[in-house]
């Protein structure tokens, strides 16, 4: 964007000064209005091909932070500080020391992709940082020792599991070719719905291909397979690239993704006649269709200049909110992590997506899978697995 010429210099320069410090700052807990402000962190993708997903995060926890500071009822200010990891593991650990370095940060919700949480979590822990992944939902994760660790959506071995049933008990497919991307959200995503695919008797064939601009020779390798149906365990930037491949080649079995495909960018990614018809899971609801969301939906919408909300940001405000919840038990302890991220382990907060508590290693004890259909451009939920899987 253009600055108008008519804006001096010096006024610029202190926006942008002013800027840098709320979205960003380096400093220590300082006071707001007569209060000690506490810092509740965010890291996930907010540039790059995927950065929506990490959009709808952030957008989610910033509304939770000004409604609770809009009550008034804190006996501190809440302040937003974002770290931008572009969904990559190779940024994982850089974006979350950023927040870590920053001392007046006492949670973290994020972050959203599984690589960059892989990655992320060792230095977490080792600061005693409480982290809150609203998307990460690679299996493995609540295994690998990290003790300030949590999610508030089930790992993929539900999801996978669900899909798996879906396409074989639903859809009926005998044969399944399952594409992921190579990365840790996409083969773990993978090898769950494969295995299932075979305990329910289909045959599946299996590849993987890393992102890329042109999948024409892997929907060639699809086409040749002759499968009932394709599940892409994936992000939505090339997944829609790969429908369009698909259908420019005219196949026509099901396809079907998870939820790092579960975006709107999807659609725009693949064009809308490419995406009609095309299946979708999430561990997640659509909160502009759901009525216990009404009031969110309102009040995002307020928070975010009229967005509305996307996959994952009623998890992301969920998990905000029970971290709030927790800081105002401490009292004065809240500013202190370690006892932030002991405090989290016996949480039981009711969110608009469900109740977020956990099992002592930090997997949600609520286990729902939505299916969802593009209709007309638009994407729509068909309903949860246990109401669609007979």
């Amino acid at each position: 964007m253009q600055l108008r010429r008519s804006v001096p210099l010096v006024a610029v320069l202190v926006a942008g000064s002013l800027a840098l410090t709320a979205c960003g700052s380096s400093n220590n807990s300082s006071s707001s209005g007569g209060k000690k402000t506490i810092k509740i962190g965010f890291q996930g993708p907010l540039s790059g091909d995927n950065a929506q997903l990490g959009i709808n995060g952030e957008f989610g926890v910033k509304t939770a932070i000004e409604e609770a500071n809009k009550k008034g009822d804190l006996p501190f200010t809440l302040q937003l500080v974002t770290s931008d990891d572009i969904g990559k593991p190779e940024q994982g650990a850089t974006a979350a020391q950023r927040l870590i370095d920053d001392s007046g940060v006492v949670a973290v919700v994020g972050p959203m992709f599984s690589g960059a949480t892989k990655a992320a979590e060792p230095a977490f822990t080792k600061a005693g940082l409480l982290s809150v992944s609203p998307s990460a939902t690679n299996p493995q994760l609540t295994s690998l020792g990290f003790t300030t660790f949590f999610r508030v959506i089930p790992p993929d071995d539900a999801q996978g599991q669900e899909a798996a049933n879906y396409l074989t008990k639903v859809v009926k497919a005998k044969t399944v070719f399952s594409l992921d991307d190579k990365s840790e959200y996409g083969t773990g995503l993978s090898s769950v719905i494969e295995k299932q695919v075979k305990a329910n008797g289909s045959t599946v064939i299996h590849d993987g291909i890393p992102p890329t601009k042109d999948y024409t020779a892997e929907a060639d390798k699809v086409i040749a397979a002759k499968p009932d149906a394709l599940f892409y365990s994936g992000y939505y930037a090339e997944f829609g690239l790969l429908v369009r491949a698909l259908k420019s080649k005219g196949f026509t079995g099901t396809i079907m993704s998870g939820d790092g495909s579960n975006d709107d960018k999807f659609i725009a990614a693949a064009g809308a006649s490419n995406a009609e018809g095309v299946l979708l899971t999430c561990p997640c609801g659509d909160a502009n269709v759901d009525p216990n969301a009404k009031d969110f939906l309102a009040s995002y919408k307020a928070t975010n200049g009229g967005a509305k909300p996307g996959t994952y940001s009623p998890e992301a405000y969920d998990a905000t909110n029970a971290i709030i919840s927790v800081l105002k038990s401490l009292g004065n302890d809240a500013t202190n992590r370690q006892k932030v991220a002991d405090a989290f382990k016996t949480v039981n907060f009711k969110g608009i997506t469900k109740t977020i508590a956990f099992t002592p290693t930090g997997e949600v004890t609520a286990k729902i899978v939505f299916v969802y259909k593009v209709v007309g451009g638009t994407r729509t939920v068909l309903g949860t697995t246990v109401d669609l899987v007979k």
